[in-house]
């Protein structure tokens, strides 16, 4: 089998293994839910190694993991490309001395939190986290490891 065709296999088996559903936890919102995913030890795997294989050879040095579904995907793709796993976290949740960024979301705003020191300047930051809805979680990631707060690079991804 080609490689393109075992990729596109995976994707498929992937997006087979999430449950969508209808108007949680709201009306009108199609819910994601991975759970579902995890159960499939197959599926989980082709996502951890899709991810690995996409940035294994991209100089990374920090995989963050935004609260809390990129805390599954995170740490497993750290190891596996040899980097540290930094937790994104919602405020209050990490002991000492935080940086943090404030962000909107649909019904009102909320504010992300990672140690600080952390991530070094010059280091090379890939996000993950379970899916993207509006962005904002996304930018606030972006916004947190970026050049403003203490110069590094960011690679951005979601599962």
């Amino acid at each position: 089998m080609a490689s393109e065709d075992c990729q596109d296999a995976r994707i498929a088996r992937i997006a087979a293994a999430i449950r969508v559903i209808p108007n949680f936890p709201k009306p009108g919102i199609m819910f994601q839910d991975i759970t579902t995913l995890l159960l499939d030890t197959r599926a989980f795997r082709d996502t951890i190694d899709l991810f690995v294989e996409r940035y294994k050879d991209r100089d990374i040095s920090v995989v963050a993991g935004i609260e809390a579904r990129g805390f599954i995907f995170g740490p497993p793709v750290a190891l596996a490309i040899g980097a540290k796993f930094v937790p994104l976290r919602k405020p209050n949740k990490l002991p000492g001395e935080v940086i943090s960024e404030e962000y909107s979301l649909e019904y009102g705003k909320d504010k992300m939190e990672m140690h600080v020191g952390a991530v070094q300047a010059g280091e090379r930051a890939l996000v993950i986290d379970d899916l993207i809805a509006t962005g904002g979680t996304l930018c606030a990631a972006i916004s947190l490891l970026g050049p403003g707060t203490v110069g590094r690079q960011t690679i951005v991804c979601s599962c």
